[in-house]
């Protein structure tokens, strides 16, 4: 009898996994869609106001005040939502949770200004067209700016004591809302910065095989490198997997504004490591020298940021378009299994499940969070808009 049930059970999973497969990506894209609109309405119901989503694990929903990092996600999210459905409601709660955001376009104690705003009122801004939006951009660049050290020739990532001037390859993030700001104004100085910053990054952070370093310490008064380090990941020496996916993001997006080929190339190369340790179903490890690989957690949220990422370095890369093109679509058609997409009334209202924050610090450890649902919904429209 048991024999005949796993052998059921099997060929279930067999005819589930093939109907899967057989799923166009329109038709995955959509599914989701509507599962995440969904999830958001929801999720606005369990957050008290000045409170954002932060995770999901172990039956537990904890959420954040808005000065924490990543407060713009989930209106981010909900501002893609409205552009593939319409739906007047997420409209209302995109503009809801990004309208409360509007003290951090003062708030200079990080980088994150750039995640936090950005993500929310830019593309706010770019589906509206909100003057009052723009303004809030302008002033949050403004502030992202007085981080910024010319000796070092970077933006200061975190105020600490234990580093003297710490800068984190997930800075190159928040260098697209200088990006943009400086195109749309003309502002030059906030071009050189960006460019700068980004300079600094491609020349310091990464190893010859293009995986870099998540933390670099400068010395503020000479621009001297004091250490490299790997905080969040397995070792300093390793290739922790979000670290890869943010350069990757990164330097894509200076390739999209400056048409710089050094950027182009740091892409590619980046994707093509990566690329080099996915394993058959496209989610990372959360490090990709994890010891204990292949039983290694996985991440979800470096999975999301690597498809959008991958796809639009397809646009730019014609003789590595389908393969960048395979890869994403492999991983956006596996975060839309049941593996890790979440059913609507669980997974306390997070889209995506299984994604790891910072194992080596024990926080927010296989767990579902925002930042995994805002890449992941970004990258599926993006897929949508492929010519």
């Amino acid at each position: 009898m048991k024999k005949l049930l796993l052998a059921l059970t099997v060929a279930v999973c067999a005819i589930s996994a093939t109907a899967e497969a057989k799923e166009s990506m329109t038709t995955i894209a959509n599914r989701v869609i509507k599962i995440a609109v969904d999830h958001c309405k929801n999720m606005d119901k369990s957050l008290e106001p000045g409170r954002s989503p932060r995770y999901y694990g172990d039956g537990k929903f904890v959420d954040k005040n808005l000065e924490w990092w990543c407060s713009g996600f989930y209106p981010g999210t909900m501002w893609y939502l409205y552009e593939a459905t319409g739906d007047e409601q997420i409209l209302a709660l995109a503009r809801k949770h990004t309208e409360q955001l509007a003290p951090l376009q003062w708030y200079n104690k990080n980088h994150d200004i750039g995640f936090q705003i950005f993500c929310s009122y830019g593309n706010g801004y770019r589906l509206t067209g909100d003057k009052a939006y723009e303004k809030v951009i302008s002033n949050a660049c403004a502030t992202l700016i007085t981080r910024y050290n010319p000796t070092v020739g970077s933006i200061r990532s975190w105020d600490s004591r234990k580093w003297k001037y710490a800068v984190i390859v997930d800075n190159m993030m928040n260098l697209e809302m200088l990006m943009w700001r400086a195109k749309k104004a003309r502002d030059k100085n906030l071009h050189h910065i960006a460019v700068t910053h980004a300079n600094t990054t491609l020349r310091n952070h990464f190893r010859e095989d293009f995986s870099s370093y998540h933390l670099l310490d400068y010395n503020p008064e000479n621009g001297e490198v004091l250490i490299r380090q790997t905080v969040q990941g397995y070792a300093d020496e390793s290739r922790w997997a979000r670290g890869q996916a943010w350069g990757l993001y990164g330097f894509t997006m200076m390739y999209r504004f400056t048409k710089d080929k050094a950027y182009l190339r740091q892409a590619q190369g980046i994707a093509d490591m990566i690329i080099s340790y996915l394993p058959k179903d496209g989610i990372p490890y959360w490090d990709f020298n994890a010891p204990d690989i292949p039983k290694a957690l996985r991440d979800a949220s470096a999975g999301a940021i690597i498809a959008s990422a991958l796809i639009e370095l397809s646009e730019y890369s014609p003789e590595k378009r389908e393969r960048y093109l395979s890869v994403a679509e492999r991983q956006l058609r596996t975060l839309s299994s049941k593996r890790y997409l979440a059913p609507v009334g669980t997974n306390g209202n997070f889209i995506l499940r299984h994604s790891v924050g910072h194992l080596p610090g024990n926080s927010e450890v296989d767990v579902a969070l925002t930042y995994a649902d805002y890449y992941f919904i970004e990258a599926l429209m993006r897929w949508k808009s492929l010519k």
